[in-house]
């Protein structure tokens, strides 16, 4: 496993009552004065099905069950946590542009956002195209709530494309596991992610000032970016 050290910076930012949201088994290492609630759309017990290869005694303690693609964050009132997290959970939603919308909603203004994807240049997504700030935006737009097929036959293509020289009947029980695990949908690259926020910000009217950024070449896995609200 890559050490994720560099995200220290942007951690130690964080004070007060925060939501980190699909955590499963690496929580932020939150600095003293700080303490998180967690969220994700599955139990403990569920991701312990499903996810064999983590340890099961690793697993956060969900505190609220909501799933971002269907208003997952819908019952939380605006402004109510004092900083939000989101470390690589974007490329896994359908509507990434939604899910931003959503974190900033419920973070207090002068809180903390923290927002992180894998770079495909790091990962099993390096022979992957792109996602287009057009097709993210599109997303929105019409309120997709559900990853097409497609996402996932990409996804396979990249990385595992082994299963395509299986018989054809068992790709779809594949693509079905992947939608189970929420695999890869979106891909970016560090620079394609500043992009896409640069894109969102102003787009959905969120006012926000960048207090730490580490980008893959630095880090070797991905893009970091730590925000102030307002």
């Amino acid at each position: 496993m890559i050490p994720l050290t560099h995200r220290t910076q942007g951690y130690r930012l964080l004070s007060g009552r925060g939501l980190e949201i699909g955590a499963l088994h690496e929580p932020a290492a939150l600095p003293a004065g700080a303490s998180a609630e967690y969220l994700d759309a599955i139990t403990e017990a569920q991701a312990a099905e499903l996810f064999k290869e983590v340890p099961a005694d690793r697993l956060v303690h969900v505190t609220y069950l909501g799933d971002l693609d269907q208003d997952g964050l819908k019952p939380f009132p605006e402004g109510v946590f004092d900083f939000v997290i989101l470390n690589h959970v974007l490329e896994h939603v359908a509507n990434p542009v939604k899910t931003v919308r959503e974190v900033f909603r419920i973070c207090r203004r002068g809180g903390t956002v923290i927002l992180s994807v894998p770079d495909k240049d790091y990962t099993f997504d390096r022979n992957r195209a792109l996602t287009p700030w057009e097709h993210l935006w599109d997303d929105y737009t019409r309120d997709v709530r559900e990853n097409s097929d497609e996402h996932y036959l990409d996804f396979l293509r990249a990385a595992a494309p082994h299963v395509f020289t299986e018989p054809p009947a068992h790709l779809a029980v594949h693509v079905q596991r992947c939608r189970a695990r929420r695999e890869h949908a979106h891909v970016w690259s560090s620079a394609s992610f500043g992009e896409f926020l640069r894109a969102a910000f102003p787009a959905l009217g969120i006012t926000a000032r960048p207090r730490f950024i580490s980008i893959a070449a630095e880090n070797k896995i991905e893009c970091f970016s730590t925000w102030t609200k307002g």
